[in-house]
């Protein structure tokens, strides 16, 4: 049975350096303070987003009738292919704002890719086959990591700047957005702690 989780918990801490480059190091943690691995933490600053760029190559392919891989993380203006890899046949959609989009009943490599042009999370499925469920995470920054099993994401040796986090765990209930969030100063100028207010299903 999947339950709610009403209050997901992110503590930041952050490691400044007296130079112009700093270490983050992020922690999620779910209401009942256990670690929450595979979150996808998106940092973001001026400087981060101005050098951001579309990726060269990326693709989310079928196979076993599963989408490989099923959460793939993009920069926005990114085009991906969905090579179809299976012998049969698969119709790919999505109904999501940040990318509408149908690719109907085929089989190998679609002519042109899909292009994801806006910021936002973009839900994949199957017009055949329901259990099929994909994720396309579109962001504006190129630095992005998942936490481990004990919760950590650690981000090294980036301009010292003022962050914000986009946040998103597959956990989510379907349609929900990132959580965003500064990093505000504390007193101590060194850790940062932040409340994730999106409700999400404990798997």
């Amino acid at each position: 049975m999947l339950k709610y989780v009403k209050n997901v918990v992110l503590a930041v801490c952050s490691m400044w350096s007296a130079l112009v480059w700093s270490d983050v190091v992020i922690k999620v943690t779910d209401s009942n303070s256990r670690p929450l691995a595979n979150a996808v933490v998106f940092l973001k600053s001026p400087d981060l987003i101005a050098s951001s760029k579309p990726l060269n190559k990326a693709e989310i392919a079928q196979s076993d009738r599963t989408f490989i891989p099923g959460v793939q993380v993009v920069t926005v203006g990114t085009a991906v292919d969905f090579p179809n890899r299976d012998d049969v046949r698969h119709h790919v959609y999505s109904f999501s704002p940040a990318k509408t989009f149908e690719l109907k009943l085929y089989t190998g490599k679609p002519e042109a890719p899909i292009v994801f042009d806006k910021v936002g999370i973009v839900e994949l499925g199957c017009n055949i086959h329901d259990s099929m469920l994909g994720w396309v995470l579109v962001n504006d920054t190129p630095v992005y990591g998942r936490t481990d099993e004990t919760g950590y994401v650690r981000f090294d040796g980036n301009p010292s700047d003022s962050y914000k986090v986009d946040v998103w765990h597959r956990s989510f209930p379907y349609g929900a957005p990132y959580e965003s969030f500064p990093l505000n100063d504390q007193d101590d100028s060194s850790a940062y702690s932040i409340s994730l207010q999106t409700p999400g299903v404990s798997l």
